[in-house]
């Protein structure tokens, strides 16, 4: 019975290894991951809801002036 149950630790450490080197050229080989935007870079243009659902475009948002995106996560989890 031993036998048995090292012979399946070595197939799934096998598997698990064949995952992993595939997962990471996958990683690799996979085009237009975004970077993060330097200091000065100006935001691709996006859209969210406001709170009454309706769409605000940041490229609207910045045709007044300039725009400052802060979030707040902690106000939305319970303490």
């Amino acid at each position: 019975m031993e036998w048995v149950s090292t012979v399946a630790k070595e197939k799934n450490m096998r598997q698990s290894l064949i995952a992993g080197i595939l997962l990471g050229f996958l990683l690799i080989l996979t085009p237009g991951v975004p970077q993060a935007l330097e200091v000065g870079q100006q935001a691709p243009d996006f859209a969210l809801n406001n709170p009454d659902g309706k769409p605000v475009k940041l490229a609207d948002l910045t045709a007044r002036g300039p725009v400052v995106i802060y979030t707040f996560v902690a106000a939305f989890t319970p303490t």
